[in-house]
């Protein structure tokens, strides 16, 4: 049976996120979901009836809001809403990001605070089981709300705009049609919903802090590995040196690194080859522990993006006597997960750093013992020198993404809307840094199987040895010079992005844990 994610607007997890963008799984509204769209239905219709001043409902939005809309223009003017916010340029979005905007604007509505017609959120479902992807450009957020972006998913819901279906671009008619789906008539309002909330920064985020979690365990393997060829001193991993001063997450990330390193030789501080190590090698779990606390706190600050209202205004259905209202809301700002993705941004940054001097160290044979560049053929042959200059540039790149994007200059409609976020771009500059590191990390790991080739170790912890032997049955060691650029690139694609060695290295990690 096809995986499944249960969306009940309260419980999406960016796990969830992550299955249903990159595995395929398929959606399925819980069973509560629809009785409350059509409850919160009931309160928009009551407001219309009644002719009530309401932003976005019965008023123009943005610097317009004070423009009463003539009744029978409602419909036309949610269709005028997507068609009118469909600005954003570029490149069109990866799939699975499309996906991950998609199910966090479905959890959104589904928890209520909307208003949206009940018939829209299951047409969004089966756009995602039916595999209709709208084409969104990739620029076009400022955080206000994903308008201009989430307006090209509108167009398809209508029938208009462009989608992808089993690798061919449609019309949104034509792929919804091929589907089995058919447009929907918008209502009051449902122009704005389509368009409203923060889900492409949301659904981009919980795919960005999955993959990160995966290469933090990747970069405790890969320094773990270094470790070994080092034969570097693991007293700072002691538990009683680091709870002296209990920083963010150390205690944790060396925790993991003694974990992987279980079952060697090298905890053993008789086999270290020197009594104080650098800083690269010496304060990993430090940096990396601080890569842990900034995860901690972008999950913390994605969770109720995830499984919040990002509306304006929001619908409360009421209950008993208490009549339903809507009322104007900023639940659509995210200055705290633009925050949370600037701070991950410096800490993937931190960890980009020192993997680039560990590396430079291992080629160091008065530091190392190994010979250097770690050729075994002496100093006519470059070795792994010019890897180097590789490792720096990618380092130079990482630190330039790393600039912080919630900082920027703020520019609004008329001086209303005089504040903004830049979240999506916060998510998007992520995902590149990340395809970065883990390039960065596999030109170490390469740096790291050799030492350990010259060091030649009597027994490998279990993450060294795991790792090594991957590596070694994908790329022999370095004897002659040759082309180590190729090299780099499989050991980034299919050892480090393998599923398998993936898994494998994180359940060494959390044993730790």
């Amino acid at each position: 049976m096809a995986e499944a994610v249960i969306v009940d607007g309260r419980s999406l997890s960016f796990e969830d996120v992550a299955a249903v963008a990159l595995r395929g799984a398929r959606v399925v509204l819980a069973d509560e979901v629809l009785p409350r769209l059509t409850r919160e239905r009931a309160v928009v219709d009551d407001v219309v009836d009644r002719q009530v001043p309401t932003y976005g409902l019965t008023t123009g939005l943005g610097s317009r809001s004070s423009y009463a809309l003539p009744r029978d223009e409602l419909a036309r003017f949610s269709v005028r809403t997507v068609r009118g916010r469909a600005n954003a340029v570029g490149d069109p979005l990866p799939v699975p990001v499309v996906r991950a905007a998609l199910v966090a604007r479905v959890n959104g509505l589904a928890g209520g605070g909307s208003g949206v017609g009940p018939e829209i959120v299951p047409l969004l479902v089966g756009m995602l089981n039916s595999r209709v992807h709208p084409l969104v450009p990739e620029v076009g957020s400022i955080g206000a709300s994903d308008l201009c972006q989430m307006a090209h998913v509108g167009l398809v819901v209508i029938g208009e705009g462009r989608a992808e279906l089993l690798g061919e671009v449609l019309d949104g008619a034509a792929a919804l049609r091929r589907a089995g789906l058919a447009p929907a008539e918008l209502g009051p309002k449902d122009g704005h919903v389509l368009c409203s909330a923060s889900p492409l920064a949301a659904g981009h985020g919980g795919l960005v802090l999955h993959e990160a979690g995966t290469v933090l365990a990747l970069a405790q393997a890969v320094t773990a590995l270094t470790l070994e060829g080092f034969r570097a001193n693991t007293s700072p991993l002691d538990a009683r040196v680091l709870g002296l001063r209990a920083a963010p997450g150390q205690s944790r990330a060396a925790a993991e690194l003694l974990a992987l390193l279980d079952g060697g030789d090298l905890t053993d501080p008789r086999h270290a080859r020197r009594v104080q190590d650098p800083i690269s090698l010496r304060c990993a779990a430090q940096v990396h522990g601080a890569l842990h606390a900034a995860l901690d706190f972008a999950g913390a600050a994605l969770a109720p993006e995830l499984n919040g209202s990002g509306d304006n205004p929001v619908v409360l259905a009421g209950s008993g006597d208490v009549p339903g209202e809507i009322l104007s809301s900023g639940n659509f700002h995210t200055p705290a997960l633009a925050l949370a993705f600037d701070t991950l941004a410096l800490a993937l940054t931190q960890t980009a750093a020192i993997s680039a001097e560990r590396m430079r160290r291992l080629l160091n044979p008065g530091l190392s013992g190994l010979p250097a560049n770690l050729s075994p053929h002496g100093p006519e042959r470059s070795g792994f020198a010019p890897l180097a200059k590789t490792a720096q540039a990618l380092v130079a790149e990482i630190r330039l993404l790393s600039a912080p994007v919630s900082t920027d200059p703020r520019h609004g409609a008329d001086g209303v809307e005089d504040d903004s976020t830049n979240a999506a771009l916060g998510a998007r500059r992520l995902s590149t840094m990340l395809v970065r590191l883990r390039q960065l990390l596999a030109v170490e790991a390469l740096a790291a199987a050799q030492a350990v080739d010259l060091a030649a170790p009597a027994t490998l912890g279990r993450g060294p040895a795991l790792l090594h032997r991957a590596i070694r049955e994908l790329v022999p060691p370095l004897d002659d010079d040759r082309p180590c650029g190729a090299d780099v690139d499989r050991l980034s694609e299919d050892v480090l992005g393998s599923n398998e060695v993936r898994s494998a290295l994180r359940a060494l990690t959390e044993e730790a844990s």
